[in-house]
C-alpha cells in the first residue's frame, strides 16, 4: 500500500479509501452487508495496509457507523487509522433529526462518537449544506467539536466551488477550523469538476477524496449497456439512471475496456488508477460488497498509466450538467 498527506494536515492515509456504506444493515438498503457479512472485508483491508476508512450516520441508520467501529477496533490499530464520518442527512422526518444546526451538529457527532466506540473522530465531514442554517453557525460550532477534543480534522462533501471556498474564507477570517477535505463526485464518466473545484483545492491545499469513483460500478466494465440495472444495487438505488445517462457516458466506459485490455488489467483497475494520478486527489471512496472489488482497488494502486494512456481514456468525455450535490441557497451565503 502506498499513502500520502491528507491536505495540508501531515496525517497519512493510504491510497485507497474504504467506503463502509455497504456495511451495516440490509433492511436499509438490499445491497448492504451485515455485521457478520461485513468482517472479511475490513479485516482484508487492515491487512493490506488501508488505514482510511469513510462512514456516515446516515448510512444504515448509524449501523454503518457501529459495525465500522466494532471490525476496526478488532483488526486495527485506531493510532495509525483515519476513521471518517458524516453529519447532515436527517434520520427521519422529525424535528432536528438532521441538518447542521449547533443542535443538530453536537448531537449527532456524540452520537457518531458512541456509536463508533472512539474517543475522537478523525475526520468530520459535512454531508451537504444545508439550505435552512447560516453557515456561520455550522462552521463555529464544527469548530467547537475540533477544540473540545471530539473532533480532529474537518471536511466537505459535493457543493459548489464558490461556496466552499467561501466557507474557507468564513473560517480563515474566525480563526476557526478549516475544511482539509472535499468529498466531491469525480470519475472519468463525471468530470466537471476539473473546471473549478478541482483547482481550488488545489490552490487551498484541500485534498480530494471522491465519492462513486466507479460511476456506480459503470466503470468496473460489468455492465452490458448504459441503464443496465442487472445487479441489485443498481435496481434499488436508482441514483447511476440519474447520474449516468448521456450517451457519451457509454464511450468513456469503451474507451476504459479498450485501456484495460491492453494492458491486461481490469477497468475498474483502470478507472481507480486515473483517479489515483490526478494530483488533487488523496484517495478514492471504494465500496466493495465482494472480496474481488476490493482486490482491484488495492491493485489499482500499483498501476502507472502512461501519457498517451490517460488520453485515451480521457478522449470520450464531453460535458455535463451538475450532478451530484444538494442545490444552492443563496440566503445564507450573502451576509
Amino acid at each position: 500500500m502506498e499513502y500520502t498527506g491528507l491536505g495540508e494536515t501531515g496525517v497519512q492515509v493510504s491510497k485507497v479509501c474504504l467506503g463502509c456504506m455497504s456495511y451495516g444493515s440490509p433492511d436499509w438498503r438490499p445491497w448492504v452487508l451485515d455485521e457478520e457479512a461485513s468482517k472479511p472485508f475490513f479485516r482484508k483491508a487492515v491487512e493490506a495496509g488501508i488505514n482510511f476508512f469513510d462512514t456516515a450516520n446516515m448510512y444504515s441508520l448509524g449501523v454503518s457507523e457501529e459495525v465500522t467501529g466494532k471490525w476496526l477496533r478488532e483488526f486495527a490499530n485506531l493510532d495509525e487509522c483515519v476513521v471518517a464520518t458524516k453529519v447532515f442527512f436527517p434520520f427521519s422526518g422529525k424535528p432536528n433529526a438532521g441538518g447542521l444546526s449547533r443542535k443538530a451538529i453536537q448531537q449527532a457527532c456524540d452520537a457518531s462518537l458512541r456509536r463508533l466506540g472512539v474517543d475522537t473522530i478523525d475526520l468530520y465531514q459535512i454531508h451537504r449544506l444545508d439550505n435552512n442554517t447560516p453557515i456561520e453557525e455550522t462552521l463555529d460550532a464544527l469548530n467547537d467539536l475540533v477544540r473540545q477534543g471530539k473532533v480532529r480534522y474537518l471536511g466537505a462533501s459535493s457543493m459548489y466551488a464558490w461556496e466552499f471556498l467561501h466557507a474557507l474564507r468564513v473560517s480563515d477570517q474566525n480563526g476557526w477550523a478549516r475544511f482539509v477535505t472535499m468529498q466531491n463526485h469525480y470519475n472519468l464518466v463525471y468530470r466537471e469538476e476539473e473546471r473549478e473545484m478541482l483547482p481550488l483545492c488545489e490552490s487551498e491545499g484541500v485534498s480530494c477524496i471522491p465519492w462513486s469513483p466507479l460511476a456506480r460500478g459503470m466503470l468496473a466494465g460489468t455492465r452490458k449497456k448504459l441503464g443496465d440495472d442487472s445487479t441489485v444495487r443498481s435496481e434499488t438505488d436508482g441514483l447511476d439512471q440519474i447520474l449516468y445517462n448521456e450517451p457519451s457516458d457509454w464511450d468513456v466506459v469503451e474507451a476504459v475496456k479498450a485501456v484495460a485490455e491492453a494492458r491486461g488489467d481490469k477497468p475498474a483497475q483502470v478507472a481507480l488508477a486515473w483517479l489515483m494520478q490526478r494530483s488533487t486527489v488523496a484517495a478514492p471512496i471504494v465500496g466493495a460488497t465482494k472480496e474481488y472489488q476490493l482486490d482491484d482497488a488495492i491493485a489499482a494502486v500499483e498501476i502507472q498509466l502512461s501519457d498517451d494512456e490517460v488520453a485515451a481514456l480521457e478522449a470520450p468525455y464531453k460535458a455535463h450538467g451538475v450532478k451530484g450535490m444538494g442545490p444552492s441557497h443563496p440566503r445564507h451565503w450573502r451576509r
